[in-house]
């Protein structure tokens, strides 16, 4: 019933303005940011090595599509790495605290 959606973005900012409007349109109930990572990937056949930032987004199952459709039309990046996590428990005050938050 519960997810996370982990996010990576070009920094802070994005991070910031992505996770603002996930909450505020009540698809999320809580957003974090790590506000600097550094990422190594491959993209157009090099390596590539950049600061990122990280969102993990708190939500449910029922959301995780319209997040992924969301964060792709907020992005900057031609294709951000988006990927969901079941939550399979935890604090059961805190789940219920979270779907009271979401849409």
């Amino acid at each position: 019933m519960f997810a996370m959606v982990y996010i990576t973005t070009s920094g802070l900012e994005e991070s910031e303005r992505i996770g603002k409007i996930l909450v505020k349109e009540r698809l999320a109930g809580c957003v974090n940011i790590i506000p600097s990572i550094k990422s190594f990937y491959w993209w157009d056949d090099k390596i590539e090595e950049d600061e990122e930032s990280i969102l993990i987004v708190k939500t449910i199952e029922e959301n995780v599509k319209e997040i992924i459709k969301r964060v792709k039309a907020l992005h900057s990046y031609e294709n951000p790495c988006i990927i969901h996590i079941p939550i399979k428990g935890g604090s059961e005050d805190y789940l219920k605290w979270l779907l009271g938050e979401i849409r």
